[in-house]
């Protein structure tokens, strides 16, 4: 099987890889990916579930989200990194952290959410279109339809 992209944890426990070309990328700066990331934003690429595998133990953390709906972030229970997370109103996409990608170069970032919460110590780029938070509509509005 062809890995498009590929990835997984700081210290090996869990890879995974999917044969999908990204949907989308985008940067985000709600509070809980803040928190989760240990900076500014959060950077994830968004992949169709179908096809995305993963080895190894990933643990889940579930919060309600702004939008209503639930995310589960997972990550490495051996080393904490962030690998992935999951959305109840998507349940047939994935995001993937793009901290966790084995090429980053592989996340082409389209836009920003959330822009209103970022710290002044972690500038927006002013080439990606900027939403102060999630685009109306949620975060379905956000993915560009199949």
């Amino acid at each position: 099987m062809s890995s498009k992209l590929t990835g997984g944890c700081l210290c090996g426990a869990v890879r995974y890889h999917s044969p999908a070309e990204p949907v989308l990328a985008a940067h985000c700066h709600c509070d809980d990916c803040r928190r989760s990331s240990g900076t500014g934003h959060c950077t994830h690429v968004v992949m169709p579930e179908s096809g995305f595998t993963v080895t190894g133990e990933v643990r889940f953390f579930d919060r309600p989200a702004d939008s209503g709906s639930m995310v589960g972030r997972g990550f490495c229970p051996a080393c904490g990194s962030p690998i992935y997370s999951t959305n109840s109103m998507m349940p047939d996409k994935v995001f993937i952290r793009a901290s966790s990608l084995d090429d980053p170069e592989a996340a082409k970032p389209a836009m920003t959410v959330y822009a209103s919460r970022a710290p002044s110590w972690d500038p927006i780029d002013p080439a990606l279109p900027a939403f102060p938070e999630m685009p109306t509509g949620g975060p379905k509005a956000a993915i560009p339809a199949a």
